[in-house]
């Protein structure tokens, strides 16, 4: 009977241990959003790029200047990459037909 409560609770603590060995912590991202204002039917040329302040920025390697120099919208995600931040979504809105598209882009970085 010893022998068998032993290896019962020898499986128990192997199993509880185990469990905790393969849960994982859940991912942090810091997320920014840069809003590209673009002309309309100008395939993908960009009028200027707008980026607030956020708190996701204080202490990266990318600044508001930085971002707002590049001149197109692959540049801007090329940019990003190099920054090793990661492209989730992109939204647009365009109010009349000549007006400028505005897109939100959003990306994000793990947690150091």
């Amino acid at each position: 009977m010893k022998k068998v409560l032993t290896v019962f609770l020898f499986t128990v603590i192997l199993i509880g241990t185990s469990a905790k060995m393969v849960a994982q912590e859940i991912t942090k991202y810091d997320y920014l959003e840069i809003i590209v204002i673009q002309k309309a039917n100008n395939s993908g040329k960009i009028k200027r790029i707008k980026v607030e302040e956020q708190k996701s920025l204080v202490g990266k390697v990318i600044t508001i200047k930085e971002l707002e120099k590049l001149k197109g919208t692959s540049d801007l995600l090329n940019y990003m990459n190099a920054a090793n931040w990661e492209f989730v979504d992109r939204q647009s809105v365009v109010s009349e037909e000549n007006d400028p598209v505005w897109m939100s882009y959003i990306f994000r970085k793990k947690k150091g």
